[in-house]
C-alpha cells in the first residue's frame, strides 16, 4: 500500500536540479536517528530481528537520466523519482501494514492512510532542499547558444572570451544613460575598458555584438532611433556575469590555488596586515564559507 504526492515544476531542467541537489544534501546526513524520526519510530523501542534493515538509503538508475531515491526502514519505504518531464513524485510505501502498528483490518484503512501520509509529510519537511531563489533558469546554458534577430541568425555570447567580457562591462557602464547609447559610444567604451587587448575594436564589431545581445533579449532599440537600451532584467544578469567572475570567482580561486594561503577555517595567529580593509574581511568570510560549503558537500576540493 502506498501514499504519494507530486511536485510540479515549470521545466524538466529545474526538476532535475532540485532532485539531484536534494540527493546530494541528504545522502551524507541521513543517519538512523533521522530515519527513525521520519518513519515515526523515534520514541519506540528498536526491535531488531534477523534480516530487518533499520535504515538503508539506496540510489537506483533503472533507465537513462532517471534516478530513484529510496529510504528503507523495515517493511516501510520512502521513494522519490521523476515522473515525466515536469513531475517529481514521492511515495510512502508499506510492504506490510503490520509495521504501521494500527491494525490490518479493512476498518483501519483511514488510520493506515493517515500513518503513511504522516511519514511522507515528515520526510518532505525534514529533507534539505534547494531554496527556490537558487533554482537555475538555464541562463548560463542558453547564453552560448545561437539566437535570432528577426530572420537573421546570430551567434551566442561566450563570456570566456575577453572581447565579450569587455562588451558586457561596457554595457553595464552605459546602461544608466537616460537616452540609451549608440554603437559608436559602445565601441569607444570597449576600447577604453579593453585597453591594449582590444585596440582594433571597431564600430562594425560593436554592431555585431549588439545584435547578439538583442538575440538574447538583453538589449533593445529605443523606438525607431539608432540608440539602444538595456532591459532591466538583463542588466541584473549582465552585472552578475561581469562582477561575479572578476570580483568573486577570480580572487577566491587564486586563494584556493595559492599554497601559501593556508586553511581559511583555521584561526590565524598574530595581527592582521597593516592595510587590512573591510573588503579583505568580506573576502576572508567568503573563503571560510566556501571552505565549509565544500566540506559539507564532501568535495575533494575542500
Amino acid at each position: 500500500m502506498e501514499y504519494s504526492r507530486n511536485l510540479l515544476f515549470k521545466t524538466g531542467a529545474q526538476m532535475e536540479q532540485v532532485f539531484q541537489d536534494m540527493i546530494d544534501r541528504n545522502r551524507a546526513r541521513l543517519d538512523i536517528r533521522h530515519i527513525r524520526t521520519i518513519f515515526g519510530a523515534k520514541h519506540r523501542h528498536a526491535r531488531t530481528r534477523k534480516g530487518l534493515a533499520l535504515g538503508i538509503l539506496t540510489l537506483e538508475t533503472p533507465v537513462y537520466s532517471l534516478t530513484v531515491f529510496k529510504l528503507h526502514f523495515g517493511k516501510l519505504t520512502l521513494k522519490g523519482y521523476t515522473k515525466g518531464e515536469q513531475v517529481l513524485r514521492f511515495e510512502a510505501i508499506a510492504h506490510n501494514t503490520k509495521e504501521l502498528r494500527c491494525g490490518r483490518v479493512i476498518a483501519q484503512f483511514p488510520a493506515i492512510v493517515a500513518r503513511l501520509k504522516g511519514i511522507l509529510e515528515r520526510a518532505l519537511s525534514s529533507l534539505r532542499w534547494l531554496d527556490r531563489a537558487f533554482i537555475s533558469d538555464d541562463t548560463l546554458e542558453r547564453l552560448p547558444v545561437p539566437g535570432r534577430v528577426g530572420n537573421t541568425r546570430v551567434g551566442g555570447i561566450d563570456i570566456g572570451k575577453p572581447r565579450m567580457r569587455a562588451v558586457l562591462a561596457a554595457i553595464v557602464a552605459l546602461a544608466p544613460a537616460p537616452h540609451g547609447f549608440t554603437v559608436g559610444e559602445l565601441a569607444r567604451k570597449v576600447q577604453e575598458i579593453g585597453g591594449r587587448a582590444l585596440p582594433d575594436y571597431s564600430v562594425r564589431r560593436a554592431a555585431y555584438d549588439l545584435k547578439k545581445l538583442r538575440g538574447k533579449e538583453m538589449v533593445s532599440k529605443a523606438g525607431r532611433s539608432r540608440r539602444y537600451q538595456v532591459l532591466p532584467h538583463a542588466l541584473r544578469v549582465i552585472a552578475g556575469l561581469v562582477f561575479l567572475r572578476d570580483k568573486v570567482l577570480k580572487p577566491l580561486l587564486a586563494a584556493m590555488v595559492n599554497p601559501l594561503a593556508g586553511n581559511p577555517a583555521r584561526p590565524k595567529q598574530g595581527r592582521k596586515p597593516k592595510h587590512w580593509t573591510p573588503i579583505d574581511d568580506h573576502y576572508q568570510t567568503l573563503r571560510i564559507t566556501l571552505h565549509a560549503l565544500l566540506s559539507d558537500l564532501h568535495l575533494a576540493a575542500a
